[in-house]
């Protein structure tokens, strides 16, 4: 598997960019809201895993740090981004209309890698992390990789980009208490459906994609997954977004999502120690000093 924490990155020919930005469009999309940006020169840029962040609450805010958000889609100079509304920040985004302007920085990030040509691929999606794979399943169809897709949510309203991605792939939709589609959780198609795939790709919520990532691994099949962590900057400075990590030589380290990630191979993350200090990282000793 691509060793995406101890592998650098290539040079950034076209590095990210600052703009203010207008909203073109505005759209609900179940719980959540769809916002298509005028950034051609994010969209020029963005490849399938990237995000970009957004200043929140207008010039006079008291909320000073940015949120991220991935990217679901470019076309026409446009960047398409699906938010749910959790607390303030993400709120004030949601209630954007078109001809508003957003200060924006992107395209930020590690994108998914590409797989073998020919390769076969299972996209797993949970809530509104399946806006995430539009783009990706997009790319994989038109590199001649058969596409299987797997979107899930705990209800039907929760679901997002079910009709975009029912036209790139074989879909299979799956809500918790089978409202839409059939009951149960993700895993339960994923099981099935790992046989037939190559390599799977996943975006959602971290205990999903701490399940999708131990059957692939355990199925002997490779896996990126896009985490969600809290990016207070975006950029790889405030370190808010830090999770252990295995590297290529067995140590592991935490690794910023915002830099490194946020897309990491599924058998590298460490999700039983997200949020704690391992006495293994590399580092531990001195960290717990400092924490002390």
């Amino acid at each position: 598997m691509t060793d995406l924490l101890t592998t650098p990155a290539p040079p950034a020919e076209r590095p990210p960019v600052q703009r203010e930005v207008r909203v073109a469009a505005r759209r609900p999309v179940g719980a959540y809201v769809e916002l298509s940006l005028e950034a051609p020169e994010i969209a020029d840029r963005a490849q399938p895993g990237q995000f970009v962040a957004f200043a929140v609450g207008g010039a006079t805010s008291a909320m000073l740090l940015r949120r991220s958000i991935a990217i679901s889609g470019t076309a026409d100079g446009l960047v398409t981004v699906v938010v749910a509304p959790h607390a303030a920040g993400s709120t004030w985004l949601t209630e954007r209309q078109p001809g508003d302007v957003v200060d924006v920085v992107g395209p930020l990030g590690r994108p998914y890698p590409p797989p073998a040509p020919g390769a076969s691929a299972l996209l797993v999606g949970g809530g509104y992390g399946a806006a995430a794979l539009i783009g990706l399943a997009s790319a994989l169809r038109d590199r001649g990789s058969a596409v299987t897709v797997v979107a899930g949510a705990a209800t039907a309203e929760r679901l997002c980009s079910v009709e975009e991605l029912r036209d790139l792939g074989e879909l299979h939709v799956l809500t918790d208490d089978g409202s839409a589609g059939r009951q149960g959780m993700v895993t339960l198609a994923v099981g099935e459906l790992l046989p037939s795939a190559d390599v799977v790709y996943a975006c959602g919520p971290m205990p999903m994609l701490r399940a999708v990532a131990a059957a692939a691994t355990a199925a002997g099949k490779p896996s990126y997954v896009a985490v969600e962590e809290a990016m207070a900057c975006g950029i790889g400075v405030c370190m808010t977004c830090v999770l252990p990590v295995v590297g290529a030589d067995g140590r592991s380290r935490f690794a910023r999502s915002c830099t490194e990630g946020p897309v990491f191979g599924g058998d590298r993350v460490r999700f039983a120690d997200v949020g704690r200090l391992p006495a293994d990282l590399l580092g531990a000793d001195a960290m717990a000093v400092v924490l002390s």
